[in-house]
């Protein structure tokens, strides 16, 4: 997707109408925010990809237990490594991340010479229903 904002949008809802039926709403929904996140720190803080594109991907990967899905915005990269900030009450930015940390079971970020991805990987386990009679 190109990097700005209606780039970062248009690839947010394509996540969310390819996952949708896919995964439980709740696990969705938090798909979907987390996309968000680190769609908006790569259209803010990033340098582009080669031909000014930001690219999200995710994989979905369901078993007996647990549906994990991981997302992962790849961009040019950025003067320093992503990284949770310790902000304010009464900030009105600079919470991306922790909200990231928060909903994932892990997130990083890697590098290679094109440039850097930052993933989170969202977890959820399968709820079975027991039969009482």
């Amino acid at each position: 997707m190109p990097q700005h904002a209606q780039g970062a949008r248009t690839a947010r809802h394509r996540l969310g109408a390819e996952l949708d039926g896919a995964v439980p709403a709740d696990l969705l929904g938090d798909a979907e925010m987390v996309a968000a996140e680190l769609l908006g720190n790569a259209v803010r803080h990033a340098a582009p990809l080669p031909g000014g594109m930001i690219r999200l991907t995710w994989l979905l990967r369901t078993s007996p237990t647990a549906n994990t899905l991981e997302i992962r915005v790849t961009d040019g990269g950025s003067t320093g490594p992503p990284r949770v900030r310790q902000v304010g009450p009464d900030a009105t930015d600079g919470r991306g991340l922790l909200l990231v940390a928060t909903l994932a079971a892990d997130w990083g970020v890697e590098r290679d010479g094109l440039g850097q991805s930052v993933w989170a990987r969202l977890v959820q386990p399968v709820r079975h229903s027991v039969a009482v009679g």
